[in-house]
């Protein structure tokens, strides 16, 4: 079977293992969000830290908690890594420096994953499993607690309330993300994946020198760093390297732990808001999106241009052979369209333009689908934009599932929406214009811009992929890719959280003959277009200095 073939089974098996999980595992934790029981276990973490699940919470006070959870978790972080010296089961890793220890505890605190270090020569097995781990499953589940507020604020009227934060973190983590990842992780050790807490080993005689590995936790890790969209491995190669990817097969089913909860959301939303139709809506609207990029990835690393790329049936530059083209550009769209950031090839090797596409999957927005809980309240926002817009075509007040879209509503969703570019274009511009920080990228030119640009993009959009060309473990890189990351993570959940508590507050509007159907095909294809269309003139300019031009050069 010829690669591109093999490249489209690959994408039909992944959309059939989605389509048979989708409503089981969406009304399941529809379920999960909106029970009144606590599991036994539950209510011992709740007495633990002094919580009552049963407290509804005001936007405010729901946000509050959420940052008083986060800045914990990254001073425990910042800790265990700065102590890792005198830690048991540290594989004799010295502790890490301030800098890397800050950017690595806002990295894994914010979902974002960003990693300026080599996993196997820098953390040891307590930090890696008590602390990276263990952030890939509160990070996920912090999202996806926002989402639920959202959906609330939706769901509810005339009331201030969105549920109760530590309720709804618990809930996510206990019986959504750690059942899954279990059953993943015993499947990935039966396909080779290690799963251990030995050692460093000195293998074999290479060039004069010997070669080093080390064991680790790793298909654990790597089952929740995929499910919970985190992305950070636990070796410097990522998902390439095969103790945590061995086989094709694993391949697929670490891009279908990426994909199956943020897809699957869509279902929770829909169920939760009354209406399945239009939980379909947002599903047709991110499947729409990630098809198209799918498709048009494949494209332009097939394509060939020129012998070599002729000769090797793509652009195989990068990639593993393990996997090949197909299964490489499936899962660097995957990847970019999710805010997950591991990765099976480098995306620096990419063809020009393939590399411009990872970079707009996540200019996007990461909407399509999303990270666990982000991907969501994303293009809802993007969704009550579309409304806006609809209602300024046709003269009436935008409504969207019975609610008004006023003018505060629209004030939180276009600040939600301008804040990421603002951070990626102000961050990029600054590192661009000192004297230093372009000393960083490997590549001069374009591509050396798409490096910074592509560190920005993902810092800023919590993604954590690199384009591999790029120190960033400098001073510079270390706090301003960190700040991105804080910043990135943490301001939209403002806007986000406010939009919730704004529209909860309302009265339902009835359904009249002039209200726009937002679960109709005409409203996804609305949709789409406002979501491509602002994002193109957003970083069109950026796009045309760096991938762009590489690419048409």
């Amino acid at each position: 079977m010829g690669p591109v073939p093999a490249g489209v089974l690959q994408t039909l098996a992944l959309i059939g293992a989605l389509a048979l999980v989708y409503v089981p595992l969406g009304t399941y934790m529809a379920r999960v969000y909106s029970s009144r029981r606590h599991l036994r276990v539950e209510r011992w973490l709740y007495r633990g830290i002094g919580a009552d699940p049963d407290a509804e919470m005001t936007w405010p006070a729901y946000l509050r908690a959420l940052l008083a959870f986060s800045a914990m978790s990254v001073l425990f972080l910042y800790l265990l890594q700065r102590l890792q010296g005198f830690l048991p089961g540290s594989l004799g890793f010295a502790s890490v420096s301030p800098a890397q220890s800050f950017n690595t505890a806002v990295s894994f605190v914010t979902n974002t994953n960003w990693q300026s270090y080599s996993g196997e020569q820098t953390m040891g097995h307590v930090v890696q499993t008590a602390g990276l781990a263990v952030q890939n499953f509160v990070s996920a589940a912090v999202g996806m607690a926002v989402a639920m507020a959202l959906v609330r604020g939706f769901s509810r009227s005339r009331t201030g309330e969105l549920g109760n934060f530590w309720s709804d973190l618990v809930r996510g983590t206990l019986r959504v993300l750690l059942p899954i990842a279990a059953v993943a992780a015993v499947v990935l050790v039966a396909c080779g994946a290690i799963q251990n807490f030995s050692g460093i080993h000195e293998v074999g005689q290479f060039m004069g020198g010997s070669q080093q590995w080390n064991g680790g936790a790793v298909a654990s890790q790597e089952a929740i760093k995929e499910l919970g969209t985190n992305g950070g491995g636990y070796f410097n190669a990522n998902s390439a390297h095969p103790f945590e990817n061995p086989t094709p097969f694993t391949n697929l089913l670490e891009i279908f732990l990426i994909l199956v909860i943020p897809f699957c959301l869509t279902r929770t939303f829909g169920v939760l808001t009354g209406s399945a139709r239009q939980g379909y809506a947002i599903l047709a609207t991110m499947g729409t999106i990630w098809l198209g990029f799918t498709a048009l990835m494949m494209a332009t690393e097939f394509a060939h241009h020129g012998p070599a790329l002729q000769a090797a049936g793509g652009a195989l530059e990068g990639k593993e052979v393990r996997f090949g083209v197909g299964g490489s550009s499936i899962f660097a769209v995957a990847t970019t369209l999710t805010s997950t950031g591991a990765v099976d090839s480098f995306h620096s090797s990419f063809t020009g333009l393939g590399g411009g596409v990872t970079m707009l999957g996540m200019m996007l927005g990461e909407i399509a689908p999303g990270g666990v809980g982000s991907g969501l309240y994303g293009i809802l926002v993007m969704a009550v934009i579309a409304v806006f817009i609809a209602g300024l075509m046709v003269g009436r007040t935008p409504e969207y599932l019975g609610k008004k879209i006023g003018a505060r509503e629209m004030k939180l969703a276009a600040c939600y929406i301008l804040v990421t570019p603002a951070l990626v274009l102000v961050f990029t511009a600054a590192s661009m214009a000192l004297p230093t920080p372009p000393d960083s990228a490997l590549n001069p030119g374009a591509h050396g811009f798409s490096e910074v640009l592509y560190a920005f993009t993902s810092a800023a959009n919590n993604n954590g992929s690199a384009f591999a060309g790029l120190n960033a473990n400098t001073d510079w890189f270390n706090t301003m890719t960190a700040l991105a990351m804080l910043l990135g993570r943490f301001v939209p959940m403002v806007f986000v959280l406010a939009l919730a508590g704004s529209l909860a507050g309302q009265r339902p509007v009835p359904v009249t003959a002039g209200t726009l159907r937002t679960e109709k095909p005409l409203f996804t294809g609305l949709l789409v277009g406002a979501i491509l269309i602002i994002t193109g003139l957003t970083y069109f300019p950026a796009l045309a200095l760096g991938p762009l031009a590489e690419g048409l050069a």
